[in-house]
């Protein structure tokens, strides 16, 4: 199963310098787990947090400048760190499955002489096969659009940071020159028409660059929960639809989907899913004459059948989070902002380990990122598998890992709920 067992963020709003798990050169950190978490009050960057993985998918489907201006972003002056200068900056540590060698993306978003959004470095690096320690080679580098790009599976160039603008200079004309036999094999030089475009997003379409697409791929497989029960209760046209979209106003029909292409496992998908929703004894759905799509539920003690738009939110929301997750090819990664909205209390926990059996199940599901400020959710984790964010006197978030404190891992393992000393303030500053 592919995840990202670290990420970095740099000037992005209250996010002026955060890194969870570990990255290429700081290997003496743990890795993120399956399913991950971040907690903390209101106000600290739990949303930003959030956006900021949207706003990576935004830069890879519309670029750069239309991702600083979408979702109310607001522009690339809004979004930088405030009182700040410099780039926007975002390091990924991605592995593909467990015996790959790890893949580090960098990002850096600047403006340019007029004032727009561009991508003013980008790369990607992978250690050589049988190579565990020292400076992974980068096989792809762009500088402000131009730059290398090293094809195939195996080849790149190391490339020490204080020297990178020479080297790279210097390739690039011995290329274009035809001095460079030997690396002319393996490279191209390469020169984007629009700077504010991801190289990724191009070279990734191209079949001489495997490592570039399986990584462009991934990013584009992210799932980012923007679902809302109203959009859930509208009337879309019948028609089968394999994967839920962002807002979750498809539900009946990837429920038609599973139905005429997985019906074998369909009616146990679905009632499975029923027991987990308290009341509801069974899903269906049903065609309506006008053609359009309706998803009812067989609530206990009722002859007659609610439809979708007689449901609740809480009801609609667990219905969505467990249907993604019976996906039969799920996303890589899939991230929730505050999925308690709306819940009984007492379904948190169900569905924290609804979501931790998906991540680490055998068979590969998605690497869960989740944010939260609900002690029930968090009750149901392990240490390792929350981060604590806070905000700083300066105003700028911070974070850390809750197994790093000894005593919440002592007082854990004596019994104690996590979400419980949360609730205490025993994960706060201390």
């Amino acid at each position: 199963m592919s995840g990202i067992e670290g990420f970095k963020i740099k000037n992005y709003r209250t996010l002026r310098d955060i890194t969870l798990g570990k990255l290429w050169n700081t290997q003496n950190r743990a890795s993120l787990t399956p399913m991950t978490a971040v907690i903390g009050k209101n106000g600290v960057g739990k949303s930003t947090l959030f956006d900021a993985f949207g706003f990576l998918s935004d830069c890879l489907k519309g670029g750069v400048e239309e991702a600083c201006d979408a979702r109310g972003r607001g522009g690339f002056e809004r979004i930088r760190s405030q009182g700040n200068v410099g780039s926007i900056e975002f390091e990924i540590y991605y592995k593909e499955d467990g015996n790959a060698r790890p893949i580090t993306y960098e990002l850096a978003i600047d403006l340019d002489s007029d004032g727009r959004p561009f991508v003013k470095q980008e790369r990607l690096r992978q250690r050589r096969k049988g190579q565990k320690t020292g400076w992974p080679f980068s096989f792809l580098i762009l500088n402000e659009g131009k730059g290398i790009a090293w094809k195939g599976e195996e080849e790149g160039k190391q490339v020490e940071e204080d020297q990178e603008e020479f080297d790279l200079f210097n390739l690039i004309e011995r290329l274009r020159k035809g001095e460079a036999e030997e690396e002319s094999k393996e490279t191209e030089v390469v020169e984007l028409s629009d700077k504010r475009k991801l190289g990724i997003a191009t070279l990734g379409s191209l079949k001489q660059h495997p490592r570039i697409s399986l990584f462009r791929k991934f990013i584009e497989g992210w799932y980012l929960s923007y679902f809302t029960p109203d959009a859930a209760r509208s009337l879309p046209l019948a028609g089968p639809q394999k994967h839920l979209n962002i807002h979750g106003d498809n539900l009946g029909n990837v429920v038609q989907f599973m139905e005429r292409e997985h019906s074998k496992k369909f009616h146990s998908v679905l009632e499975n899913i029923s027991q987990k929703i308290p009341g509801i004894h069974k899903i269906g759905t049903e065609k309506s004459p006008d053609g359009r799509l309706l998803l009812k539920f067989n609530d206990r003690g009722f002859k007659d059948p609610f439809y979708v738009q007689q449901m609740s939110d809480g009801t609609l929301k667990v219905f969505a989070y467990l249907l993604l997750l019976e996906d039969p090819s799920p996303p890589p990664f899939i991230c929730v902002e505050e999925p308690e909205n709306g819940l009984y209390h007492k379904l948190l926990e169900t569905l924290a380990q609804e979501f931790r059996a998906h991540a680490t199940g055998r068979k590969g599901g998605s690497q869960i990122f989740i944010t939260t400020h609900q002690p029930y959710f968090v009750d149901a984790l392990q240490p390792e598998e929350v981060w604590v964010l806070e905000k700083g006197q300066d105003g700028f978030s911070t974070i850390k890992r809750a197994s790093e404190d000894p005593l919440i891992q002592n007082l854990v393992s004596q019994g104690l709920p996590l979400g419980g000393l949360w609730y205490s303030d025993y994960l706060d500053k201390r």
